[in-house]
């Protein structure tokens, strides 16, 4: 009964007006009743019928994102330069070369820094590019022993060598599994990494290092948290991609793994000049929909990770029908640029089909841009990619970025980069 319900309210959604009530029949109905924000009505109850219209409702959904979830960025005061550390060509068998640049943010005195990791592809200038962070250092994506090893501080991780919070040279390729740098370039993409804790240490410290040491800041409940401030770090490797006369900053695609997702999806939808957004496994505050209440919950994550989201955020732990908005709202300001959302079967802690659902309803602002309709209202087969100006795939398997993921990103920007000329 509960499917039926469930497609008969889909149908009709776009006439229930304020909201969406959704009922879900997974799970064997752990899966409460919930209501969804429609993000074509305004607050005020009023219907968004024109491009004007989303441009101040995206304002909206927006601000409400801002302030009760990922907190409010302040405007930067400081000085960024960029330093060219190394360059190597004719990697990969002759395929690609290499940039390290270290960016140093400075203000009052004090200083930050952030190393590129860069890779190109030599048979194509102007190459698309995937921007991404990596979570345990530059020199863990690849075996090149002339990639840098950063001396920051770092998250204790014994089994790929990480101890006493600093990184050494055993850890030294131990993520490239997650980076297939050679097949990427052979497929004429670039690849831009960073080590994310460069930006913020991922660990509660009451935001005093870091980039936040260099902010004149008086933090209130609705200010900025870790996964925004990482966003605000992409925006910053942005600027120097812009820069790079070997890159073309009009093919520059934000992608991010877990918590990095998350980051990810947030810089599209603050950035603009990202031409795609990808998101791996974001789950709870990335893709998935908060009031499925199913896998990492927002009372799991504030409770885990109290320093990712803004003070705010802890206002809806167990108690999510409160949010004025929700993760569908996330997607749909990214339109009407590509966005692909990747869910893994074993995966249950990200909430796969909360991803998809996201999908599903950010779907109507795409098709008011003039962007195509999200081409399903029930989850795909493993590994059978759902394409369209928003695409999914769930593959077998767990929290993980795969060479199948990869091979998708880069088959869906083949959609857009490779034959506009």
């Amino acid at each position: 009964m509960k499917n039926y319900l469930f497609f008969f309210l889909f149908a009709l959604s776009p006439l229930l007006g304020l909201a969406q009530i959704i009922v879900d029949s997974d799970q064997g109905g752990k899966i409460p009743s919930y209501t969804l924000p429609d993000p074509l009505i305004f607050n005020n109850g009023e219907r968004v019928k024109t491009t004007k219209d989303w441009n101040n409702r995206r304002k909206e959904i927006y601000r409400a994102l801002e302030t009760e979830v990922y907190g409010v960025t302040p405007k930067w005061k400081g000085k960024v330069t960029s330093t060219l550390l190394s360059t190597k060509s004719g990697i990969f068998g002759g395929i690609g070369q290499q940039k390290q640049i270290r960016l140093t943010f400075s203000k009052g005195g004090k200083n930050s820094s952030l190393t590129i990791l860069l890779f190109l592809p030599l048979q194509s200038k102007n190459a698309p590019l995937f921007l991404s962070y990596n979570f345990d250092g530059n020199h863990t994506t690849t075996v090149d022993q002339d990639v840098i090893i950063p001396d920051c501080y770092m998250n204790n991780k014994p089994e790929i060598g990480v101890t006493n919070h600093q990184a050494n040279k055993e850890s030294r390729g131990q993520q490239a599994s997650r980076w297939p740098i050679k097949e990427i370039l052979s497929r004429g993409y670039g690849v831009a990494t960073a080590y994310y804790g460069e930006i913020d240490p991922d660990f509660d410290d009451g935001f005093k290092n870091g980039i936040h040491q260099l902010f004149d800041q008086k933090r209130d409940s609705a200010s900025w948290g870790s996964v925004a401030t990482w966003a605000w770090g992409l925006s910053r490797i942005m600027d120097y991609l812009e820069k790079d006369q070997d890159v073309n900053p009009h093919k520059v695609i934000v992608m991010g793994h877990s918590r990095l997702g998350k980051a990810s999806l947030w810089a599209g939808a603050s950035d603009k000049r990202f031409a795609m957004v990808v998101s791996n496994c974001s789950g709870c505050s990335g893709a998935a929909l908060s009031k499925r209440i199913f896998g990492e919950t927002v009372e799991k994550i504030n409770n885990s990770y109290p320093h990712w989201f803004c003070a705010n955020y802890k206002k809806y732990n167990s108690n999510e029908q409160a949010l004025t908005t929700d993760q569908h709202e996330l997607l749909a300001l990214i339109a009407p640029r590509p966005v692909y959302v990747a869910s893994a079967s074993e995966d249950l802690h990200a909430d796969p089909k909360g991803e998809f659902l996201s999908c599903v309803y950010a779907s109507s602002v795409y098709e008011l841009l003039g962007s195509k309709k999200f081409p399903a209202n029930s989850m795909p087969q493993l590994s059978t990619p759902i394409l369209g100006d928003i695409s999914y795939h769930i593959r077998l398997g767990k929290h993980d970025v795969t060479l199948y993921d990869w091979n998708c990103y880069m088959d869906y920007a083949d959609l857009y980069f490779k034959r506009k000329k």
